[in-house]
């Protein structure tokens, strides 16, 4: 498990993992839940020991596992159309060797930020591959992300009036609507109703055109996202039609984009979105729409958690075993600060002791380290957890690092990839030195 170069080499060389079929048999599928675990009933990662990778790295530790990575991409590409673009959202998982590994899978990337566009370049994305979609920027990013060359996309009539002021039909702009369609596993995670910040009302179809009318703009596509952890998938077909109608108004338009938001599954028995079905009937719908209007619409996704969620795992360390008159904790070194989804969203994410995996069963309260309620999981049914054992918190790969905070000055975790059979350090933990970096201290 050395760290070394081999996984900075070139992304042509990097190439081969995707066009080599990924041996699903490593993993003992239930419903989309992966049970990783060897025949001395050690819990693996890509094929290796997590208590070697802890002995190695320390805990707390996020660790991802490339092949997974590159499965669902692989899944994803051959349910989709031919011709279909995969742009993957950057915010879910920033790192630059992630990124650079999807990058070599074939995917471009989904940014919201000027900083993420130019960490997408670092990570070897080209300026075209790249499409901005910003949310309440000064108007300044947008023309800094036209002269890095990337595809951008507004969701505002304020943004878009700007833009034809500065660029006319010079360079391609895309526009995201607001669907007013109500969709996600959380309302703070749905982002296409009517109340949603995100993206310029359908109901405003006639400003948009006026403005593009006026301007001579460039309208490239035409973006919705309705939220996240979507099942059903015929909202992506109303989606669609919605996206159709109005595409027929845009002489110069290329593209649709229907988002992400493809639900993976958090524990066994979970609904996930039919990725296969739902490639077919995008693929129909937006075929029999270029039949009709002798357009040739590409389509466009931008999965984040669909790639990466999977692929993740937290692994911390039991400090202490407390038992109360109503419940039994389990505290590990680890907290919201490092993984504040169950507490943001209420989300679940399967945990287990892979320290003890044939012990018997009881019930525990898993809660972090940090000075206010940060519970991973309440009630939840563990093999006996001892101070010292390992507790694993599945589907970490997305909007877990990504999302991690100094909070009560804590040091954030190291991350691994383990990509080929080898352990690569993408990122080194927090020292006391990046906690103090950037303060100024002053004469009083």
């Amino acid at each position: 498990m050395k760290n070394d170069n081999r996984f900075t080499r070139s992304v042509n060389t990097m190439k081969k993992l995707h066009a080599q079929k990924y041996n699903e048999a490593q993993y003992i599928s239930d419903s989309n839940h992966h049970q990783m675990r060897d025949t001395d009933r050690s819990f693996t990662i890509g094929g290796l020991r997590a208590e070697d990778l802890v002995k190695e790295f320390g805990t707390p530790l996020y660790v991802y596992d490339a092949g997974k990575i590159s499965a669902q991409y692989n899944r994803l590409h051959t349910a989709l159309p031919e011709g279909s673009v995969i742009k993957y959202a950057v915010k879910a998982l920033t790192g630059i060797s992630v990124l650079r590994f999807i990058h070599s899978l074939g995917a471009g990337a989904d940014v919201v930020s000027i900083q993420e566009l130019k960490i997408a370049l670092h990570a070897g994305f080209t300026p075209s591959q790249i499409m901005f979609t910003p949310n309440n920027v000064d108007f300044g990013e947008i023309q800094e992300a036209v002269s890095l060359g990337a595809e951008v996309t507004v969701d505002n009539l304020s943004s878009l009036e700007k833009f034809g002021i500065a660029f006319g039909g010079s360079h391609p702009v895309a526009i995201r609507l607001n669907p007013h369609i109500m969709a996600g596993g959380n309302l703070k995670i749905s982002t296409g109703h009517s109340h949603s910040k995100f993206g310029i009302s359908i109901q405003q179809q006639q400003q948009i055109l006026a403005v593009v009318n006026k301007y001579g703009i460039d309208v490239s596509g035409l973006h919705i996202h309705t939220g996240s952890e979507i099942t059903d998938i015929q909202v992506f077909i109303r989606v669609a039609e919605i996206l159709l109608e109005i595409a027929t108004y845009f002489p110069t338009l290329r593209f649709v984009d229907f988002g992400g938001g493809f639900k993976v599954a958090y524990k066994p028995g979970d609904k996930t979105t039919d990725i296969e079905a739902l490639g077919k009937m995008l693929g129909e719908t937006v075929d029999n729409f270029n039949k009709k209007t002798g357009k040739q619409l590409e389509i466009r996704v931008e999965p984040g958690k669909f790639l990466v969620s999977e692929a993740g795992y937290l692994i911390t360390t039991t400090t202490v075993v407390k038992e109360t008159p109503a419940v039994t904790f389990i505290g590990v070194n680890s907290g919201l600060n490092h993984l504040i989804r169950p507490m943001m969203y209420d989300a679940w994410h399967e945990i287990e002791n892979i320290s003890n995996p044939d012990g018997p069963l009881k019930q525990y309260t898993i809660a972090g380290n940090i000075c206010e309620t940060d519970n991973f999981g309440s009630d939840r049914m563990l093999n006996e957890v001892r101070e010292g054992d390992l507790i694993v918190i599945r589907n970490a790969g997305a909007y877990g690092y990504t999302m991690a905070s100094q909070y009560n000055s804590r040091l954030r975790p190291a991350e691994v990839m383990v990509y080929e059979g080898r352990a690569h350090l993408i990122r080194r933990r927090d020292t006391l030195e990046d906690l103090l970096n950037g303060q100024i201290l002053i004469d009083l």
